[in-house]
């Protein structure tokens, strides 16, 4: 069995590729409507010094998540 790779695991300065969104809460509905979508290219910019929140640069612009956010999207590492 393949294990699951989480946005929250991936590292500063690293890129991956978005496979799924986990949850349909409604935050995560307003993600994937400003571009976190199946497919998208995301670049780990930077974390906050305790790990939350993570600047991430998608479709051209940065935007800031929680980790706990982060851990509902489903991504293959670059």
């Amino acid at each position: 069995m393949t294990k699951l790779t989480l946005l929250s695991e991936i590292a500063p300065h690293k890129s991956c590729t978005v496979l799924a969104i986990l949850s349909d809460a409604p935050g995560m509905q307003r993600l994937q409507e400003m571009g976190i979508l199946p497919g998208t290219k995301i670049s780990v910019i930077r974390r906050a010094p305790m790990g939350d929140p993570i600047e991430l640069e998608v479709r051209g612009y940065k935007l800031s998540i929680r980790k706990r956010e982060a851990a509902e999207i489903s991504v293959q590492p670059a």
